[in-house]
């Protein structure tokens, strides 16, 4: 669950019904050949990968690129993440992804907009774990992003909702970032980080973003 900072990042949340925003086309970029450089990394994922109100580069998945690239960790990076999917948008999309793109790594950052649309919790989860099998079986490592609702929402949906990325992630044997947005939501001042609408992160916080993914990706991807 949130800690007492999410506080202020769930009055933005109270009434909105859905991140549906302007969609980010996917594309596809190729850090610094090494002889790993046959990785391909596919992104699924919503508005907070998709750069919503941000300049052009400045997101987490962008920077991911540049790292990449400075750590000469061959990988072609696709980013089909579209602003406002939901983890059945998601579903629907990933085979015709997973067959275009033939990535050897999946990141699945999908569930916020179905907590915003009050969508059951249980097809939220059926859907992350099609994801990650359909992934899997089509030989991708995979890695789940997860996320938390602030209590707000009430306490046992928070709880209910933030623990079902931990369980697919355990039970389907595939890697965790627990909580995407950790040290941000959950700072002193949280609203520092947020853009005005008070649900998406400021370019200033995706560098921290892309070092609590890099915690676990680093390792993910060298396997």
């Amino acid at each position: 669950m949130c800690r007492s900072g999410c506080r202020a990042f769930g009055l933005a949340l109270i009434g909105a019904s859905v991140l549906q925003f302007p969609a980010v086309s996917a594309g596809a970029t190729t850090a610094a050949a090494t002889p790993a450089a046959s990785r391909k990394l596919l992104i699924v994922g919503d508005s907070l990968s998709a750069e919503y109100g941000l300049p052009r580069g400045a997101g987490w998945v962008a920077l991911l690129e540049r790292r990449l690239a400075d750590k000469r960790i061959g990988a072609t990076v696709v980013n089909a993440s579209i602003s406002g999917e939901t983890t059945s948008g998601g579903r629907s999309r990933l085979a015709a992804l997973l067959a275009r793109h033939r990535p050897t790594h999946v990141v699945i950052e999908l569930g916020g907009n179905d907590a915003l649309r009050g969508l059951p919790l249980k097809m939220t989860e059926d859907n992350l774990r099609a994801m990650v099998r359909a992934s899997r079986n089509s030989g991708a490592s995979v890695m789940v992003v997860g996320m938390q609702m602030p209590p707000n929402y009430g306490a046992a949906y928070a709880r209910d909702f933030g623990a079902i990325f931990g369980r697919v992630a355990r039970d389907e044997k595939v890697a965790l970032v627990p909580f995407m947005l950790a040290g941000l939501a959950d700072d002193a001042e949280p609203m520092k980080w947020f853009q005005p609408d008070r649900i998406h992160p400021v370019a200033a916080a995706h560098p921290v973003i892309l070092d609590t993914i890099w915690t676990v990706m680093e390792g993910w991807l060298r396997h």
